[in-house]
Formats: C-alpha cells, structure tokens, sequence
C-alpha cells in the first residue's frame, strides 16, 4: 500500500446541506489531498455533516463529492474499501460478540491476489493487530466490557485491519481520559494513512498539515492547522466578550 506517498484526493464540488431548512453546508468546494487534515467548528457547525459526505454516510442536496474519481452516492462499496470512519462514541461501531470477532469481521470482504484469506491468514492478521493496540489478551472478552480507550482502540483497529487509504475520525478523543487521548495521538502520528479528523480538540490537531474552521455552512479559514486554530480560538474569545 502506497498511501504514504499517493493520498487519495477527495474533492467537494458546490456542496449544499440543508436539513429542516436550515443549512447546514453551503455551497462548499474544497479538494482534500494533505496526509492530516483537521476540521474545526462548534457544536452544529457542519463538521460531522462534512466529514460524513466522504465515504457516503450523509448525501448532499445539491453538489457531488468524488474521492479517488469515485462517487460515495453511487459507488459507495468501493469508495468504503478505501476510507475508514471512526465514530466518537466507540460503541457505535462494535458488531460482534468478543473482541477478536470484531476485529475479524473486517476481512470478510478482503481478497488477496482474487482469493478471500484463509482461517490461518485471517486469525494472523487479527492476532497482530490486537497485539499492535495491546488489545491481544482481550481477545475473547466481550467489546462492551473494555474501557473507554480500549473500545477507541477496537474501533481504530477494525478499520485499520480493512487497509484504507484514508481514515475518518469525527470527535475520536470526546470520551478518552488524557492518557487514552495522548495514546491516540501517538497511534494517528504513525500512521501512513491520510488522516481527517472532526473535532473540538485543538491542542490534538494544531501540528497537522491544514485545518479548515467550518461556521455558518462555510468554510471560514483553510491553511496550516496551527494557524486555522490560533484563528478560530481568537473568533471565540472575541465573540465571548462581545
């Protein structure tokens, strides 16, 4: 996988979101391509909306979104093999009933040279992933007994094990204690995948290549994420003390 070096590149061409006629998105043309990537913006702003029209799971009302050449409306199959979405509450994502099931549920789909991995291949694949997220000797308890990181870490796993280009994290750290949030933070550094992350956090994104502040359906500052952030938190204070 060559995902370091050629991320895939996701385009938003005149993306509008309304929902009870009230828009969300307006208008929105924007082309993803940084290996980090944060999107900034208070409660209801649009960023979960935002990060969602990528691999299909919100629709636009007017616009397309193409990722890699692809349409997640109609070709949302293919364009989920090639981006991962991790919700902010973990338990939204477990499917199965130990740990090692859901992580082995991912590969159901995945083929090696045209052929489907064998039981051998699926369980070495599992077992060096749950020992990457120290999850190895959770392995047959049930997802719903670990903790809160633990479950952050399940969750990321599970995606990972697919082998994405890209991964989707909205709001991942709302619910980690500090050493779970500082663990994540060291687990998206190392990794090869393009990264976009949804959040309100912005001590866990300022060193990320770009940011956009998403506010009123627009996008309301793009550029390096240090940057976007030290603009949004001064509109936030300005604002405050108005």
């Amino acid at each position: 996988m060559n995902s370091s070096v050629t991320p895939p590149i996701i385009q938003f061409d005149n993306v509008t979101v309304a929902f009870d006629e009230r828009t969300i998105l307006n208008d929105i043309s924007v082309e993803l391509s940084e290996r980090r990537i944060a999107i900034i913006g208070a409660n209801g702003s649009g960023k979960s909306t935002f990060v969602r029209m990528i691999n299909g799971l919100g629709t636009p009302d007017s616009g397309t979104v193409t990722v890699h050449g692809l349409n997640p409306q109609t070709d949302g199959r293919d364009v989920r093999k090639k981006v991962g979405f991790v919700f902010s509450d973990a338990e939204n994502q477990i499917l199965m009933p130990t740990v090692y099931e859901d992580i082995e549920f991912s590969l159901r789909n995945i083929r090696v040279d045209g052929h489907r991995l064998s039981r051998s291949e699926k369980n070495d694949r599992v077992m060096a992933m749950l020992s990457r997220f120290g999850l190895d000797k959770r392995a047959q308890a049930s997802p719903y007994r670990l903790s809160g990181g633990e479950k952050q870490m399940l969750a990321l796993a599970a995606v990972l094990i697919g082998q994405p280009l890209t991964i989707i994290a909205d709001e991942p750290t709302t619910l980690l204690d500090l050493s779970n949030r500082l663990k994540l933070g060291r687990l998206f550094d190392s990794l090869p995948q393009q990264l976009i992350v949804a959040t309100h956090d912005l001590d866990f994104v300022s060193d990320y290549d770009r940011a956009l502040w998403i506010n009123g359906g627009h996008i309301r500052a793009d550029g390096p994420a240090n940057e976007v952030c030290r603009t949004y938190e001064e509109a936030m204070r300005a604002r405050d003390q108005a």
